[in-house]
């Protein structure tokens, strides 16, 4: 069937213009449509086609002028004309005025309704100007970082129109509504929290109470850092506001509580957050994790493995039986993981189950199940359930038990592909674990497949980098290849207004070891994690040092990030 006719807009012009074959534009226009982002994004997040030929070949097949984003004079932007929930929501920047018209930038000619809404918005007439997908979007951060996060910037932020509602799994709300749903400042001060975090990238957010100080810190790529100091006073309101916005017990102080909430910040943009209370000395500290559906999207070329990393993990994922297992610290990226080989395998004619604790992102196509000890639903009750399920990949957050253990090796013998995750720091050290637990030798020999040890190390900002001579006995020292040295440059953090502290973002460091004939030989020696470690190397699989090593030598993070993430 052609799929031509069925293309429109810009898709069917990237086409004509010969960037993309019709059965690639028709793919990335459907996916663009199930992810609810922007075609143009979609492309150039998945290096399909790059931001600048898009544009181009847009703006001439549309007759939109092309505008070099970085021409453009960043003091003379109109910032008081639109709002930001109105740019965010149309993906569009204000460029400049020209007496009674307005130009913005946009980096999809198809989004009328942006120039119609602007232009309602401000009473000016509104011309759109195209530009490359991704500065649009550096470009728009930039625009809106207010670069403070204390409460006396509260009036210039649009932050009352924001839907925040509570995802209530069990369904029976406990809440007390109080003055707390209705203390304006304080709504207003959470909901910047919130966004600020959500902006710099955070992944949690830490509100804590002490005797004569209240301090909220973000964890960003990895290390916490102090982003405000509201008053003493305001202690009890903020976390009673939090947990009404969790639908949590305000009046129950004593106890530890979990709750979820999800805020829309845009008409196709919803972002969740786990919620954890946790009575102390001076009130009630609450953690929210930021749970971002993208990240489970990314695909794995953006995780960082190793080719022949990646190959490992994709074959294993194509074995018809079996367990992948994936190991590491908390905050380690197991989750992302273990989504994107989900992801991978979430076709129509697969049925996939999931048991997690709590479910982190939300995935369509796929069965997830909330565990939940207190109502009798725990990780070998799932799994037992989803073995009548008629089941072809099950996914169990992780194997905590022997029981568990049992059950989820047993499904991987009899022909069902399960995957999960331990809290060990090696390959080797995941193995002995599972005999420790109680699982017999040869049962481990024969179901495990795969083994991924990870750690997240913090990406060197591009922008800032600076190369550092190391002397050679040093390099040889800390691991690197003899014959490789004077082949490659070290890179450390300088530090600019494009990043923090010299770092920007964060990449996966791998182990990935294949279970082989000479490693299941070991296994049911019960050779201890020393003797499998040094097999595994025999075998030709790389350890989390010579990975995180490859990619000091490759210039993406720092030889200091390296012994942070995986110093023994």
């Amino acid at each position: 069937m052609n799929d031509t006719p069925a293309l429109t807009g810009l898709a069917r012009q990237l086409v004509t213009a010969e960037l993309l074959d019709e059965r690639t534009a028709a793919q990335a226009n459907a996916q663009a449509l199930r992810n609810k982002i922007p075609l143009v994004s979609y492309l150039v997040q998945n290096k399909l086609a790059t931001s600048r030929a898009v544009a181009e070949i847009a703006a001439e097949q549309f007759g939109v002028p092309f505008c070099d984003l970085s021409a453009i004079d960043k003091e003379s932007q109109p910032r008081e004309l639109v709002s930001e929930k109105l740019c965010r929501q149309h993906r569009v920047l204000p460029l400049y005025r020209r007496g009674n018209k307005l130009f913005v930038a946009m980096s999809d000619p198809t989004n009328h309704q942006a120039v119609t809404d602007i232009q309602f918005s401000t009473g000016i007439s509104t011309e759109a100007l195209l530009v490359e997908d991704d500065k649009l979007g550096d470009a728009l951060e930039k625009f809106f970082d207010t670069g403070s996060s204390g409460m006396e910037d509260l009036a210039d932020v649009d932050l009352d129109g924001l839907d925040v509602e509570a995802v209530n799994d069990d369904k029976d709300d406990t809440s007390g509504g109080g003055e707390a749903a209705d203390d304006a400042p304080v709504v207003r001060f959470i909901n910047k929290m919130l966004l600020d975090a959500i902006k710099g990238g955070s992944s949690d957010l830490h509100f804590e109470p002490y005797e004569k100080a209240y301090r909220v810190r973000f964890r960003t790529d990895g290390i916490l850092h102090e982003v405000a100091r509201p008053p003493i006073q305001l202690a009890s309101r903020i976390s009673a506001r939090l947990k009404v916005m969790a639908s949590l017990d305000i009046s129950e102080r004593r106890k530890p509580q979990d709750g979820r909430i999800k805020m829309k910040i845009s008409k196709t943009k919803a972002i969740d957050f786990r919620v954890n209370t946790l009575p102390t000395l001076w009130g009630e500290k609450i953690v929210m994790r930021i749970l971002d559906p993208s990240s489970a999207q990314m695909g794995i070329d953006a995780l960082g493995y190793e080719e022949v990393q990646k190959e490992l993990y994709l074959n294993a994922l194509k074995q018809p039986q079996g367990m992948i297992l994936v190991t590491g610290p908390t905050g380690s990226g197991k989750t992302v993981s273990l989504y994107t080989g989900i992801n991978i395998l979430n076709t129509v004619d697969i049925n996939i189950s999931t048991a997690e604790d709590p479910v982190e992102i939300n995935l369509e196509g796929i069965n997830q199940v909330n565990v939940n000890p207190k109502h009798g639903m725990d990780f070998s009750q799932a799994l037992r359930a989803f073995l009548r399920q008629d089941p072809d990949v099950i996914m169990v957050g992780e194997v905590r038990d022997l029981e568990t253990a049992e059950i989820a090796i047993k499904a991987a013998q009899t022909g069902h592909m399960v995957m999960s995750t331990l809290h060990t720091n090696s390959a080797a050290e995941t193995l002995t674990r599972l005999r420790n637990m109680g699982v017999p030798a040869f049962n481990i020999a024969t179901s495990v497949n795969l083994i991924i040890a990870q750690r997240l190390a913090r990406k060197l900002c591009n922008s800032c980098k600076k190369e550092v001579e190391i002397p050679r006995e040093t390099l040889i020292k800390e691991g690197f290849p003899e014959d490789k040295i004077g082949s490659f440059k070290i890179y450390a953090p300088v530090g600019c207004d494009n990043c923090k502290h010299g770092y920007k973002g964060r990449v996966g460091i791998y182990e990935v070891v294949k279970i082989t004939p000479a490693l299941q030989r070991l296994i049911m020696e019960e050779g201890n994690s020393i003797e499998i470690a040094k097999q595994a190397k025999s075998d030709g699989f790389n350890d989390l040092r010579t990975s995180g090593l490859f990619k000091a030598m490759q210039g993406i993070t720092s030889l200091e990030e390296v012994n942070r993430v995986t110093k023994d």
